[in-house]
């Protein structure tokens, strides 16, 4: 059976990447939605100001669509996609869980598996405080 860092490793090597898959791999891009822009800006202002994220975008009106209390439900939020360090994951989580309105906020970490090295070396140097 073939694991998913095995996969990475093989991928890279193709690609003639010299950056280290452990490296790349503790970067996460970390999706969230929020019910409107301005508390989506107002988490992500709280974050950079803790270092718990390096940077973010946020898409105003994204058309969600989701199982809720037993029913369908459909709501236009804001998405923000994040920068930030996998070992800063359960800190960032904890915050937005205490600065967010919604009961169960979408708080998802997918890993980053390459990169330019210079944006690499501009996240590192953002986050290096906290970690």
């Amino acid at each position: 059976m073939i694991c998913k860092l095995e996969v990475v490793l093989v991928y890279l090597k193709y690609r003639g990447s010299n950056v280290f898959v452990g490296e790349l791999m503790s970067y996460n891009i970390v999706i969230m939605t929020a019910p409107n822009k301005q508390e989506a800006a107002e988490i992500v202002h709280t974050l950079l100001e803790e270092r718990l994220i390096a940077c973010a975008n946020i898409l105003d009106s994204v058309q969600s669509f989701f199982w809720w209390k037993g029913k369908i439900d459909e709501e236009n939020e804001a998405m923000v996609v994040m920068k930030s360090h996998s070992s800063l994951f359960e800190k960032l989580s904890k915050r937005v869980l205490e600065l967010h309105s919604y009961d169960t906020p979408e708080i998802l970490a997918l890993p980053v598996v390459n990169g330019s090295q210079s944006y690499l070396d501009w996240m590192k140097h953002s986050l290096e405080s906290v970690k």
